[in-house]
């Protein structure tokens, strides 16, 4: 193990990273790293299916992303909406931060906003004087690193087919991968973890267990937490649900929810997750931490190197790995 943010670096040429999802959502590549025989496979993912057994349970985070980033009316501010923390009383990330100091009034979304509170982490508190037209005035929030707008096709492309409540304001992007015939041939449940704006922040202590993780809402309903205290392996789809299922105390899964800011790397024992499918992840990124503890800090890297001679595509709209 090692607790030095240098040591999950690697090297990623700029060219591997996905700006735009393939024609077909199951057309990915999926790398299949064995940890038991400690081999490498290079498949595709409608292959997925042959990789369960007899009484595996897929679980997936259903949770839809919100149409978070919005411009004030006058263009001058952009903001991206984190959190309703109150009816009709947001968190928020604001730039340029000068425009928006406790007391400063905008209009955006169809009404008024006005700054309440900064938090210490610079986070504008917001209230609206009326409802917030994010489907009329906001565009989904797609990661900085594509380097461009959101569109059309990313409306469609940066949800799940399964995406149900509203609140994410990054896509669990493992789940991107499912056409509904595809997941309707599987055995499967849902849990709902809110994706933060966590997700893009990078690491900043070199020492990583001084980084403070980012809390994020979930929730597990009655039927899938029976469906996970009756599986025998439970294949986490995404690192989203796989941090909810960890989140979760001993004994049989309750219906439950909460705010979790669970920080999974090495040495971190397992005690939910069997198996993971999850897309390619940032170097030095807490995500990476993550596949590390289940595979091994030495066997991810290699398996991303290999993933970059073959050319795989990386990040959210990229190619998978499926670690059993």
């Amino acid at each position: 193990m090692s607790d030095r943010l240098s040591d999950y670096d690697f090297h990623l040429p700029e060219e591997l990273i996905a700006s735009r999802p393939l024609d077909r959502r199951d057309a990915s590549r999926m790398l299949v790293l064995d940890r038991a025989a400690g081999t490498i496979e290079h498949r595709l993912f409608t292959d997925f299916p042959s990789y369960l057994r007899e009484g595996d349970l897929t679980v997936l985070n259903n949770s839809r992303v919100i149409r978070a980033r919005m411009h004030s009316a006058d263009g001058r501010v952009e903001l991206l909406f984190l959190e309703e923390t109150a009816p009709r009383r947001w968190k928020c990330l604001v730039k340029p931060g000068r425009r928006m100091r406790v007391g400063a009034e905008i209009e955006a979304g169809g009404t008024r906003l006005r700054v309440e509170e900064i938090t210490p982490t610079g986070e504008r508190i917001v209230e609206a004087v009326g409802p917030i037209d994010f489907a009329g005035h906001g565009e989904l929030p797609i990661p900085p690193y594509m380097h461009r707008e959101a569109d059309k096709q990313d409306d469609t492309r940066y949800q799940t087919v399964f995406a149900g409540p509203e609140g994410s304001v990054a896509a669990p992007t493992a789940g991107l991968h499912f056409t509904p015939e595809l997941l309707t041939s599987i055995p499967h449940a849902f849990l709902t973890l809110h994706v933060g704006i966590g997700t893009f922040l990078p690491v900043k202590t070199e020492n990583v267990a001084e980084h403070v993780m980012h809390e994020e809402r979930y929730s597990i309903d009655e039927n899938s937490a029976d469906a996970i205290n009756a599986a025998r392996r439970v294949v986490a789809i995404g690192t989203t649900s796989c941090r909810v299922l960890e989140s979760q105390p001993v004994g049989p899964v309750q219906p439950c929810s909460g705010r979790t800011a669970i920080f999974i790397r090495p040495p971190y024992e397992f005690r939910r997750v069997d198996a993971l499918l999850t897309n390619f992840h940032l170097p030095k990124s807490t995500l990476l931490m993550l596949v590390s503890a289940l595979a091994g800090r030495e066997r991810i890297l290699a398996a991303y190197e290999e993933a970059v001679k073959e050319r795989y595509r990386f990040f959210s709209y990229g190619d998978c790995m499926l670690i059993v």
